[in-house]
């Protein structure tokens, strides 16, 4: 047993009913930084090596409310303190922020792993700052987990991620792992085991109010299980030798080639890269994309040896 991550609750005291590195009251603000603070020592006591920040009370209802850019700029001032604080107290320790579009607050700030990446870019320390991204929080914006978790990927930035489930664009269910959007768990296990991503598969559900405590047991058991379910399909689909050749036949091999090694100067010169491209033949070629994803379907289905 072991602690992975910490946090801090800086949204369920109604001191933060306005926010709390954002909060309009300046007093409040340093609060918030000051709970931070002592709450990273106890993290780091207990082992943790990641500090997950979810601004749940940071935003408005009201455009009148929040300067949003003072805000933003509030917001950088903290995570640069926080920076300080663990780079200068020696921690070994990392922070992921955690987006989510609305709920509590009716719009939040960072609501999307794309807000999130772009706004670390803007901190003294962005290499100390990566994201958290939850799956229902990035479908409750009508996203596609699995393509933000491949730019979190993309970008060196996935620190810790909450796996649960979600039906559509709708208040934050919090299912059990596999519940909810099914196919789209297959292509997030899919990708996280194919990019062999080392960090922990953590589970942030909440068992519905009609279990009794053998049910709360039986919801977290099937949040793994059902990991486990789709880690074994995923690894069977990516070793069927007719994926493979169906893979092929939709060029993905040619998508991981760079597009212009041979340099811009080269790309100019090569008559075959425009004047005498044949762009009615490209458009005529087709992409096998169905019966690629048919075989996923059937290896998901498990109807596939």
């Amino acid at each position: 047993m072991k602690v992975p991550m910490a946090t801090t609750n800086l949204f369920t005291h109604p001191v933060f009913k306005d926010g709390a590195f954002t909060a309009n009251d300046r007093d409040v603000r340093r609060f918030a930084l000051r709970k931070t603070v002592r709450n990273i020592d106890l993290a780091v006591e207990l082992g943790a090596e990641v500090y997950v920040a979810w601004g749940g009370r940071e935003g408005a209802e009201s455009g009148g409310a929040k300067d949003v850019r003072d805000a933003l700029e509030r917001m950088r001032e903290a995570f640069d303190l926080l920076g300080e604080y663990v780079v200068e107290q020696g921690y070994d320790l990392r922070f992921a922020i955690e987006p989510k579009p609305n709920e509590p607050r009716g719009d939040i700030l960072l609501p999307t792993v794309g807000h999130a990446l772009a706004f670390i870019e803007r901190l003294e320390r962005p290499e100390l700052f990566g994201v958290n991204p939850e799956v229902g929080h990035e479908q409750m914006a009508g996203l596609n987990f699995a393509h933000g978790i491949a730019q979190a990927l993309w970008a060196e930035k996935l620190f810790h991620i909450d796996l649960n489930g979600q039906s559509g664009i709708k208040y934050d269910q919090d299912l059990r792992f596999g519940a909810g959007d099914l196919r789209s768990a297959f292509w997030l296990v899919d990708l996280l085991e194919s990019a062999g991503w080392a960090g922990p598969r953590h589970f942030d559900f909440k068992p519905p109010r009609t279990e009794d405590p053998d049910g709360v047991w039986a919801s977290a058991a099937g949040c793994m299980r059902n990991y486990l379910i789709l880690k074994d399909r995923a690894a069977a689909f990516r070793a069927d030798p007719e994926v493979r050749d169906a893979l092929k036949a939709s060029r993905l091999d040619q998508l991981a080639l760079p597009t212009a090694a041979d340099g811009l100067a080269a790309l100019l010169a090569d008559e075959s890269a425009y004047e005498t491209f044949d762009a009615e033949a490209a458009a005529a070629r087709g992409m096998a994309f169905e019966h690629l994803d048919q075989l996923a379907m059937d290896h998901l289905l498990g109807v596939r040896a």
